[in-house]
């Protein structure tokens, strides 16, 4: 067999491995069209620009493909290295960044100056697709202050869901930089998670998927091997409850709970570091991440099989509590 035959065959070879990947993706593409999917967007993803350049390319195709996506970001890391810039410190209690209205400058400068205008211009750069919006936009997302110690940190009391469904439907895709607005007017810093799970639940979204620096969840997070695929919303619940999770994946977990128990179809806690790690997620068999369902749908036992519930929580994240 000469070089020619040989090169020639190992095209077709490859030829029909990616024919396998679009038919493998064929049912779920089918299954997603026409649906809206909230996208958490924050991290290393976020920061760095190539994964940046990843990300917004895999939610044009999303959108080619027939899915309607709304974007939630944050930008904690920007916040900070602005903060220090200006020689503000950075101040944390309980993974709530205390925020006076000095910070709260900065967040919004950072989060709807700088963050929402850049990622609107990178998906408007495929067409006019993408509109720019915070959550005092329409009211959106209202909240109301936590707590004196934190300044401007806000816990959320309601999405009005309106101004978003409106431009679903005009097939925009919204980019949401977590503020609020209060009803003394005042804005109000509010995690990411937390915003994305309220607005996925309120729009009754088919899908919430939060993208992160971790695969998802561990039995154990020391062992890499013990990541759990699939997880019921009772388990979740139960996790939550146990008080086992890290600071940082609490309200991740909170917000699939609460997107769940709305209604949403299914949560997703991916690794945003994994180029095109949305693609993976939504369009293959096996996917990459934890994906959180309803109770009455199927999961593997094995995914539990090596822990029970009451051990679960403590292998979580944080070891034993």
């Amino acid at each position: 067999m000469d070089v020619e035959q040989t090169g020639t065959r190992v095209s077709h070879a490859q030829e029909l491995k990616q024919a396998e990947v679009f038919i493998e993706a064929l049912s779920w593409i089918k299954q997603a069209t026409g649906k809206t999917v909230v996208i958490k967007y924050g991290g290393a993803a976020m920061t760095n620009a190539e994964l940046r350049t990843d990300v917004m390319s895999d939610i044009v195709m999303m959108k080619i493909l027939g899915i309607k996506p709304v974007i939630v970001h944050g930008g904690g890391k920007e916040i900070t290295d602005l903060s220090t810039r200006l020689g503000l410190p950075s101040e944390f209690k309980d993974g709530f960044r205390v925020t006076p209205p000095e910070v709260m400058d900065i967040v919004k400068m950072v989060l709807i100056g700088k963050i929402n205008q850049e990622l609107v211009a990178q998906l408007n750069a495929h067409g006019h697709i993408a509109v720019g919006l915070n959550g005092a936009d329409g009211h959106i997302v209202k909240a109301a202050q936590a707590s004196a110690e934190l300044g401007l940190v806000g816990n959320i009391t309601k999405v009005d869901p309106t101004l978003l469904i409106d431009l679903v439907e005009k097939d925009y895709i919204p980019v949401i930089a977590s503020v609020a607005v209060g009803e003394d007017g005042l804005s109000y810093n509010v995690n990411a998670d937390t915003a994305a799970g309220e607005i996925a639940a309120a729009i009754g979204a088919h899908k919430v998927i939060f993208l992160t620096d971790v695969d998802g969840l561990y039995r154990d997070f020391a062992d890499k091997g013990s990541l759990i695929s699939r997880l019921s919303l009772s388990e979740a619940q139960a996790v939550i409850a146990s008080g086992g999770l890290s600071t940082g994946m609490i309200p991740k977990l909170q917000a699939c709970v609460t997107a769940l128990e709305a209604g949403v179809g299914a949560a997703h806690i991916l690794n945003g570091t994994i180029p095109h790690t949305l693609l993976l997620e939504i369009f293959t068999n096996e996917g990459v991440g934890t994906m959180v369902m309803p109770d009455e749908q199927t999961y593997r036992p094995e995914d539990f099989a090596a822990f029970p519930l009451d051990n679960l929580a403590r292998k979580l994240h944080g070891g034993d509590k």
